[in-house]
């Protein structure tokens, strides 16, 4: 029972400190960024990184739903068995949110990696198929 109150009182103090402080307002900015860099090498109308983009803002609004229900519902959830025993397990909001951030985490790598690699800029010699990858009008001439 002691173990319990402990968590409990760390959850309570985890929501007063907010120790990740991560809101909507700053995730979109650096996503404005991300597509900022885009355009400065060009790769905003590329296929890859268009799709590869719209899944990191899908895992950018499941991270934010997994963290509200871990603000409402807390760290940890209370399962009861036949015999009427409690038993307590971690929330699966948790291991959710973990596994996301990850996928995030590598969704971004993939975007820099993109950005770099499919960048106009260095593109030397004309490429139909980059410029086809690029978005780039086959008429431009």
């Amino acid at each position: 029972m002691r173990e319990v109150c402990n968590i409990a009182h760390l959850q309570d103090e985890m929501k007063e400190n907010e120790v990740i402080n991560v809101n909507k307002r700053e995730l979109d900015s650096q996503a404005k960024q991300i597509l900022k860099l885009a355009e400065e090498n060009g790769v905003t109308n590329n296929f890859f990184f268009k799709t590869t983009f719209d899944r990191y803002m899908i895992l950018l609004d499941m991270l934010e739903e997994f963290k509200r229900s871990m603000d409402e519902d807390g760290l940890q959830v209370t399962k009861e068995y036949v015999k009427g025993r409690k038993n307590l397990y971690s929330s699966p909001s948790v291991k959710s949110f973990n596994q996301t951030t990850d996928l995030a985490n590598k969704t971004v790598s993939t975007l820099i990696k993109i950005i770099k690699s499919f960048s106009v800029e260095e593109q030397t010699e004309e490429d139909q198929l980059m410029n086809m990858i690029n978005g780039s009008d086959e008429d431009e001439e």
